[in-house]
């Protein structure tokens, strides 16, 4: 049952961001920040900001406090027989990013080809918000979350294909919006085989 400091985000049941103590020199260094901008950080509309901001961040690194490979502890061994690959297409995902904490928004595709074992289809989404839930590069999540279901579902292969959008570099520095970053990573049969990567490409959308 939910207790009273609870609400389901995503499915998963997480404290509310409302209810979260959050430390004065957490605050203060939001304050800090708005004056170095060359705000006022006393004016009424920026008087609740601090705390705001720091809970926000709470939530969006939210992924610090869990292991998603806990996300494929549970598989199944019964699949009828199915032994194609298993796709989750175009999951929406937003992350930060570590060098300006400016956001990553973006999709992935996860894909595997099992060996013995499935996981249920949301796990992978899971798996991708945990890691996307932290300070990141795009080539970093990328690489976790393929290593991740290889890791543990010890599948024939996977292929994790992921495009964003980054603030750092659309809102500031060189300025260029609407552009995407691609990454990807292929292991197992979809790195050794030309035709299976060819498969998974083409089912994933390139």
């Amino acid at each position: 049952m939910m207790s009273g400091h609870e609400e389901p985000v995503d499915g998963d049941l997480v404290r509310s961001p409302a209810k979260i103590p959050v430390p004065d020199e957490v605050q203060q260094a939001v304050r800090t920040l708005i004056r170095w901008a060359g705000d006022d950080p006393e004016r009424e509309g920026l008087l609740d900001t601090p705390l705001r901001v720091a809970r926000a961040w709470k939530e969006y690194a939210r992924g610090y406090g869990e292991d998603p490979a806990e996300h494929l502890s549970r598989t199944f061994d019964e699949v009828g027989g199915y032994d194609e690959i298993v796709l989750l297409r175009d999951i929406p995902f937003q992350s930060h990013c570590e060098h300006h904490l400016a956001p990553i928004i973006g999709k992935a595709s996860i894909a595997y080809l099992p060996s013995e074992r499935v996981v249920g289809i949301s796990k992978l989404a899971r798996v991708l918000h945990g890691y996307a839930r932290r300070l990141q590069v795009q080539e970093r999540l990328t690489a976790q979350v393929a290593d991740c279901v290889w890791d543990h579902l010890k599948p024939q292969g996977v292929a994790v294909v992921i495009e964003a959008s980054h603030a750092c570099m659309t809102a500031r520095g060189v300025g260029t919006p609407g552009v995407l970053m691609t990454t990807s990573r292929m292991m197992g049969v979809f790195k050794s085989d030309q035709r299976s990567r060819r498969e998974v490409l083409a089912l994933m959308g390139y």
